[in-house]
């Protein structure tokens, strides 16, 4: 879970009023910022928010983040997947605008069961099928759209360290590929992968509580 609050932008009463204060101000300096609520779902007061995060880590004032910059998250540095995740971020250029930064980072908003679906509007960025194409480009490195083997192992080492022998790190991995291979092509196509995590709470484990 990473934490995009800034110090200073907690839950207590006085500092949230005073955020709301200045929100509505701030907004007026961040551009296309009706265009970006309907793209991403998120808020005013959360894009606000995330706008003051954004210039927060861009301590030059470039107007865009490099991938250092986001080594100043903490939670974000000691994550396994780190470099993983950040080249999320990174994926057709060596620089993140706010509108980038934002448009990923609406990946992990929660879904909110309670709000009416529009049939004619384009599939939410948090949907469940959205945030499964997020989590499996971080297995398809190559981005020929199946988890190989060799990518599901890479992960793996990334994630227990140490701890589990080569041996018993390939022994999950052939189970997992014979468990989720469901046309016998010894890799993981993303409709199998979308399909082995049926039951698990995606919506859960790939949301991020943005503050208020």
């Amino acid at each position: 879970e990473l934490d995009l609050a800034l110090p200073g932008t907690g839950t207590g009463t006085g500092t949230d009023c005073n955020m709301g204060s200045q929100g509505s101000h701030h907004a007026f300096k961040i551009p296309d910022i009706e265009a970006i609520k309907k793209e991403t779902g998120f808020s005013q007061a959360h894009i606000v928010r995330l706008h003051h995060r954004f210039r927060a880590l861009d301590k030059e004032d470039k107007g865009y983040l490099s991938k250092e910059d986001f080594l100043c998250i903490g939670e974000l540095a000691v994550n396994p997947l780190c470099d993983r995740i950040i080249n999320a971020f990174f994926e057709n250029s060596d620089s993140v605008d706010f509108r980038c930064f934002i448009r990923i980072l609406a990946h992990f908003r929660p879904i909110e069961d309670d709000k009416p679906k529009d049939s004619s509007s384009q599939e939410p960025i948090n949907s469940r099928r959205n945030k499964l194409k997020f989590a499996f480009q971080l297995y398809d490195q190559d981005k020929d759209g199946k988890i190989s083997r060799n990518e599901l192992l890479q992960v793996l080492r990334m994630m227990v360290g140490v701890q589990v022998t080569n041996e018993q790190l390939e022994s999950i991995a052939d189970r997992t590929i014979q468990e989720s291979d469901l046309d016998n092509d010894n890799a993981i196509s993303f409709e199998e992968f979308t399909k082995s995590l049926e039951k698990m709470n995606i919506e859960h484990k790939m949301s991020i509580r943005f503050l208020k």
